[in-house]
């Protein structure tokens, strides 16, 4: 039995030192002043020197940024030159902070090659590091052990951080073995772990039931004197509960607190997730009333959880929505389900029906998948809730495929969605990057006599802007009734074009905004600044800084400000263009 009955802390005395301040003073030579003198007639300088031109400061992470946005959105032909006109000088602190932004991976391995050959410039120990990372990520063991291979041929420093590195991701690839070897080789060399280094071997060893060696591990942490940080304790309470004991893990959890390290969000949502699993409730219980204490929340899919447990034990979950009043636990998509009915069993479909729902009810969404496409093939139609249930649930699974099956088949067979069925898939298709199908999507919407409404119409063009998809949200401008083409959307429209770099497009749909007798708001003023200002048309932007300031004025005598342009301001009122 691991039971942990004291905690280590550092117990170094410190030493006041006394040492004398001896202050250094700027001496500086009295000078004589002479009063200036007074002229009658000054002459005016022929030629008056002109200003210089400052160039605007460079920052390191625009630098950084900008290189990422070439590695991602560029083929390495193309990226490859614009990398050589670039008026940096390469060194190592630059190309790690590039690899850190994890590139794709194989232009991260093209750029780690191609900066290697340029002149006046080394790879170390910190961009090997970084880039073994990037392929043990990536599940390419073989790629990162022959750059560990190389670092060592290179004479290469490799400390504790590389090391770390590499026995995590061959414990990840579960090559257990490895982890260990890399461990003892890493001690033969005289290597000293830190916390990290043993936090991520003892896991190493937790999870594969070497209890006895990763006790000894701790042990050894603790006689040289460092002190287990926060995730070292949730490390060993995640193994304590993983084996039922609970009030080992709580003492731990208590204790911790006692040292002065506080469990934080991650370590209190591994050990909910391992009570849950394990049906346990009263630990649960426990860690809910800490979180609550110290402001902590759980992530949604564990708080489904978490509710499930305590619903499936008879427990209350009121202490459960204290920690999270922002979740109404009445509108949990999985309850729509669960609540659903169906028809009545009198038509020869409503056994369809039920096996779809109990399939449904049971997660089995690959048989629903199945089951619709063959009800398809027969158009035999189902009712408008069950297949708002079905898109509501694979909406809430990321199953895209799953859910647009369900779309399709409701509009093949002419069955109108529900509103929140038809957002939830608009939601799933923006999180999935599929900005095309979100436009029939929206149609479809708006032709069942469903509307997104100002505020989400808004929103959703917003989005695609940020997208750079210009032509998709103009599509979805067009399809909204003429009620929501207000300023709100008028702006939000404006915003993508300047977002796509296409100014006078921008401009002519604010033009077009003016001639239908629609006025601008504060957000479309700062949308149009920001816009015009990042495209380099300073002379437009500053026309609109003036009616901006104008408006600004006269806002404090107006009465009533109509709710499209409170939606504007609540969206765009602010100097940022994406």
């Amino acid at each position: 039995m691991l039971r942990i009955n004291y905690l280590h802390g550092l117990a170094a005395n410190f030493r006041n030192w006394n040492r004398p301040l001896k202050f250094l003073h700027s001496l500086h030579q009295n000078k004589r002043r002479t009063p200036p003198t007074k002229h009658k007639f000054t002459k005016a300088l022929k030629n008056p020197m002109k200003p210089f031109d400052v160039e605007p400061k460079v920052y390191m992470r625009d630098t950084i940024s900008n290189i990422y946005k070439i590695l991602k959105y560029s083929t390495w032909e193309s990226a490859e030159t614009q990398l050589k006109q670039l008026p940096i000088r390469w060194d190592s602190f630059t190309v790690n902070q590039v690899l850190k932004t994890h590139p794709p991976m194989e232009k991260a391995w093209l750029f780690f090659n191609w900066v290697g050959k340029v002149k006046s410039f080394k790879h170390d120990q910190f961009t090997y590091t970084t880039m073994l990372d990037i392929f043990g990520e990536a599940g390419r063991v073989s790629s990162m052990k022959y750059l560990f291979q190389q670092m060592q041929e290179k004479g290469l420093k490799i400390d504790a951080v590389t090391y770390t590195s590499i026995l995590h991701w061959l414990s990840k690839s579960e090559d257990v073995d490895g982890a260990v070897e890399t461990w003892e080789e890493m001690r033969g060399k005289g290597c000293f772990p830190t916390v990290v280094s043993y936090t991520a071997y003892m896991k190493v060893l937790f999870d594969n039931q070497r209890v006895k060696e990763g006790t000894a591990v701790y042990k050894e942490m603790l006689q040289s004197g460092i002190s287990p940080n926060c995730h070292t304790y949730t490390v060993l309470m995640e193994y304590l509960f993983g084996a039922g004991k609970y009030e080992e893990a709580l003492e731990i959890f208590s204790k911790m607190q006692e040292a002065r390290v506080k469990p934080d969000k991650a370590a209190c949502n591994i050990l909910v997730e391992k009570c849950c699993k394990a049906g346990e409730t009263w630990p649960i219980i426990q860690i809910l009333q800490y979180m609550k204490e110290n402001h902590l929340v759980l992530r949604y899919p564990i708080f489904l959880l978490a509710l499930e447990t305590l619903k499936a034990a008879g427990e209350r979950d009121a202490l459960l929505r204290q920690v999270h009043p922002h979740i109404s636990v009445e509108c949990i998509d999985n309850e729509r389900v669960v609540e659903y009915k169906g028809n009545d069993f009198e038509d020869p479909s409503s056994l369809d029906r039920g096996l779809v729902w109990v399939l449904l009810k049971k997660l089995n969404l690959q048989a629903v998948d199945s089951l619709l496409t063959e009800l398809m093939d027969k158009n035999i139609k189902l009712d408008s809730e069950l297949m708002s249930a079905i898109v509501h649930v694979n909406c809430g699974h990321c199953r895209v495929g799953g859910a647009l099956l369900a779309f399709k088949y409701s509009v093949k067979t002419g069955i109108k969605l529900e509103r929140t069925a038809y957002l939830a898939l608009i939601g799933c298709l923006i999180r999935s990057n599929r900005f095309t199908d979100i436009v029939e999507i929206v149609v479809e919407m708006t032709s069942t006599g469903h509307s997104l409404g100002v505020y989400l119409a808004s929103l959703l063009i917003y989005r695609l802007g940020c997208a750079r998809r210009p032509t998709c949200a103009a599509k979805i401008f067009d399809s909204l009734p003429d009620d929501q083409k207000c300023v709100a959307t008028y702006t939000a429209l404006v915003g993508v074009y300047f977002a796509a770099g296409t100014a006078d497009k921008g401009l002519k749909i604010y033009k077009a905004m003016r001639k239908k007798g629609i006025y601008p708001s504060l957000g479309t003023y700062c949308v149009l600044v920001a816009g015009l200002e990042k495209l380099d048309r300073v002379s437009n932007a500053e026309t609109y800084r003036k009616e901006k300031k104008s408006l600004q004025k006269d806002a404090y005598f107006r009465e009533s400000i109509p709710m499209e342009e409170k939606i504007c301001d609540l969206l765009f009122a602010r100097d940022v263009v994406s």
